[in-house]
């Protein structure tokens, strides 16, 4: 993506810098999303960097090598620090270049910084090591740490005058990120399994012979690991369905770059569908020219209109 921060009148050079930074760790760190914001213009792009910068940060806490109440202790002094932002209290000679930019971005677009004191919410649920029973325990979960991040960025894209069912508009993004989280998990079940982790829920595990656990480039002896990844797969694709209802409601720009980013997930999806096993050897990913295919697609806007033409046509009959 471009590293490039464009100055505007009302922009200084500490703030620019800081927006440079948070791009930078965006393009270094997360490709995927990158994919997406690199479609938006400049204001919109700099503040989901900094959206992203600063849900890096909490994301490396709750991955890192400290023990738990270090990383607690962590947690709580960057929700502190959410809070300096929150009420103004963080200046643009501030020596924190995420909490410059992020404070910036709070005052350019409507963010609902409450939903990142829920993303820390859910990183300490996994420094607890919680387990997650149910669908409804693990949707709690998901809504923490990806369904706000998709009402964060709601605030940054808004919605166009006059969109049918705008009111509905952050109940959609907030379905979104709960899809992009369970294909996460689903992608990285492995991982999660070295590292003592396990988001499936327990009942799903239970119901195909799976409860062992999976930390080996095989299923479990007797389990029915495809019929598990494909219970997972249409409950993912239920909420793609659901939450794709978003993108009529953006402007062309914002929907290419939503389209762009749930799009690959979406394909990801696809991909461990015909191949459960594959997530047990290794981490499954698309090549980069099919995530480029994704993004001129996107911003075509084929995928808007689509859905669009799709809901009219519901409304018909």
């Amino acid at each position: 993506m471009s590293r490039t921060v464009e100055a505007t009148a009302h922009t200084s050079a500490p703030v620019i810098a800081a927006y440079r930074y948070c791009e930078a760790v965006t393009g270094q760190q997360a490709r995927n999303f990158a994919y997406g914001i690199r479609l938006l213009p400049a204001e919109k792009r700099q503040a989901m960097s900094a959206l992203y910068a600063f849900s890096r940060r909490v994301d490396d806490i709750g991955d890192g090598t400290l023990e738990p109440a270090a990383k607690h202790r962590r947690l709580e002094d960057t929700r502190a620090l959410l809070a300096r932002v929150r009420n103004g209290q963080v200046g643009e000679d501030d020596t924190d270049p995420v909490a410059v930019a992020l404070a910036d971005a709070a005052r350019r677009f409507p963010l609902p910084l409450d939903g990142l004191d829920e993303l820390i919410d859910g990183v300490l649920m996994d420094v607890r090591g919680r387990h997650y029973e149910t669908w409804d325990d693990l949707k709690d979960y998901c809504r923490c740490v990806a369904g706000a991040i998709g009402r964060l960025s709601l605030g940054v894209f808004g919605t166009v005058p006059g969109a049918r069912n705008a009111e509905r508009a952050s109940e959609y993004a907030d379905t979104l990120g709960l899809a992009l989280q369970l294909t996460n998990i689903l992608r990285d079940v492995r991982e999660d399994a070295g590292n003592g982790r396990t988001y499936l829920p327990a009942e799903d595990l239970a119901k195909f012979g799976c409860s062992a656990g999976f930390h080996g480039p095989v299923p479990p002896a007797g389990a029915d690991f495809t019929g598990l990844v494909r219970f997972e797969v249409k409950r993912a694709r239920a909420l793609f369905a659901d939450g794709f209802q978003l993108l009529p409601m953006l402007d062309r720009r914002s929907g290419a770059c939503v389209a762009a980013m749930a799009g690959i997930y979406h394909r990801l999806l696809s991909r461990i569908a015909a191949d459960p096993a594959a997530v047990l050897r290794g981490r499954v990913s698309l090549p980069g020219h099919e995530k480029a295919f994704v993004a001129v697609r996107g911003l075509s806007g084929l995928d808007a209109r689509a859905i669009g033409r799709r809901q009219t046509v519901r409304r018909r009959g």
